[in-house]
């Protein structure tokens, strides 16, 4: 069963798993399980996707449970009137909270169709990032006898392709596991010491305006129990007791 966060009438916000696509996809036939398709039979009704997450990465995602709301979410997530916040392990340690101001090329993703047009100037882009935590193993890496690590809060103000991924691969502090932008080593370092096979990152809070109210719906999330055993290994358990207010704090800052 899915996890949902939150769910009326018009909509439903689920947690989707690490490595599920949402809905088929031009570069994947041979994957048989969605996201969508398991979200429809689990409700017994038909679903509407209103945003994306890349594949490998976990975390909330709201559907519209009928057209007219989905038009309505759609068009609220176009003009940005959505909040979302990120947990995220990264190499190296982050001392202070920052933003990166980086514009990026369109690229194509899991779900684009193959003929899409790539050639299109660079498009603005913007993420905030808090660190939470900081820890140093004792594990020798390249030519360095420690490995650095920190866990941070990211605050996409804008919805580019792989926006996090690529923002924190620019600023040299790559999210651990992700095998297109991070480092070997250290996604190798994480497999051999921690099992860890995936990409260290998930969506955990959630704001928008409602379609039809106009409430603000504030949807907040613990991380999964994979994330979270990683978390308790390396010694951020007391991170994880105070994500849901330091989610709340950061963002009332960036509203």
């Amino acid at each position: 069963m899915l996890p949902i966060l939150y769910q009326d009438k018009h909509l439903v916000v689920v947690y989707k798993p690490a490595g599920m696509l949402v809905h088929r996809s031009f570069r994947a036939p041979q994957e048989t399980e969605f996201l969508l398709q398991r979200l429809r039979d689990q409700l017994g009704q038909r679903v509407y996707p209103v945003h994306r997450l890349d594949r490998p990465t976990a975390g909330l995602l709201v559907f519209a449970l009928d057209a007219d709301s989905a038009r309505r979410l759609t068009e609220s997530f176009t003009e940005r009137g959505v909040q979302k916040s990120y947990l995220a392990i990264v190499r190296g340690h982050v001392q202070a909270a920052g933003e990166i101001d980086y514009p990026l090329q369109e690229q194509l993703d899991d779900y684009d169709d193959p003929r899409t047009q790539l050639d299109k100037d660079p498009q603005p882009a913007r993420t905030s990032y808090v660190p939470l935590a900081h820890v140093t193993l004792p594990i020798a890496i390249g030519r360095y006898p420690e490995a650095r690590y920190s866990l941070l809060r990211l605050h996409p103000h804008t919805g580019r392709q792989h926006q996090l991924r690529r923002h924190l691969k620019h600023i040299f502090h790559p999210i651990v596991g992700d095998t297109s932008y991070g480092e070997g080593r250290h996604n190798r370092l994480f497999r051999e010491h921690f099992a860890w096979q995936r990409l260290a990152l998930a969506s955990l809070g959630l704001g928008f305006y409602h379609p039809y109210s106009g409430e603000w719906i504030d949807v907040q999330s613990a991380p999964d129990a994979e994330l979270l055993m990683l978390l308790d290994k390396l010694g951020w358990s007391f991170a994880v007791t105070d994500l849901t207010n330091e989610s709340k704090r950061i963002e009332d800052s960036v509203r």
